[in-house]
């Protein structure tokens, strides 16, 4: 079973509910906003995918901080503050069993098209 996390009024995450629906996939949808999100889920997704791709450096509540904090916030501090602010965290995750993906640009539909649709 496939496990899509995120949050629901995203563009993107509409992309990937709409994409996973058209090839048949069945999934369930964890949202941070409903559900909530702890530290222990942060850190699980740092240690799978890296915290370089689990931060959401584009969006607009990692351009607000302060420079300074971007500059010198260490990994411990992005993790508490990615269980903070859940809009900082990239979308959407999928667990796809043992396997994990995030994103849902064209180059990242393209390896998921791959791993579930061989």
């Amino acid at each position: 079973m496939i496990t899509i996390f995120g949050i629901k009024n995203c563009d993107t995450m509409k992309k990937a509910f709409k994409w996973l629906e058209a090839n048949d996939l069945a999934f369930e949808f964890y949202d941070y906003r409903k559900e909530g999100i702890t530290e222990k889920m942060v850190r699980g997704f740092v240690e799978k995918l890296g915290l370089d791709l689990v931060l959401n450096k584009r969006g607009t509540t990692w351009r607000k901080l302060p420079d300074d904090v971007k500059e010198t916030i260490d990994e411990a501090a992005t993790i508490t503050l990615l269980t903070q602010n859940e809009a900082m965290i990239k979308r959407p995750i999928f667990d796809l069993g043992g396997q994990w993906a995030i994103g849902f640009s064209k180059k990242e539909q393209a390896i998921l098209e791959e791993l579930l649709l061989g």
